[in-house]
């Protein structure tokens, strides 16, 4: 085997074993949810279904977070 070889083999090795820091996985989730809501909800005022507001866009957020936690976790 040549270096190259070890070398993946080891870097395979360490990220199949690794759970990753839950306080990243939550942040991304936080500011995905949020820009997705953002977008849900600016498309539904444009087709004039709701208003564009922070509550809308917090409410819509809290529910991705919450639904996208829920699947991920479970």
């Amino acid at each position: 085997m040549s270096d190259g070889d070890s070398e993946r083999d080891g870097f395979e090795a360490g990220v199949s074993s690794s759970q990753g820091d839950p306080r990243v996985l939550l942040a991304m989730n936080a500011v995905l949810s949020t820009l997705f809501a953002w977008t849900i909800v600016w498309g539904l005022s444009y087709l004039g279904a709701i208003e564009f507001g922070l509550v809308n866009v917090a409410t819509a957020a809290i529910v991705l977070f919450a639904m996208t936690y829920l699947v991920t976790m479970s």
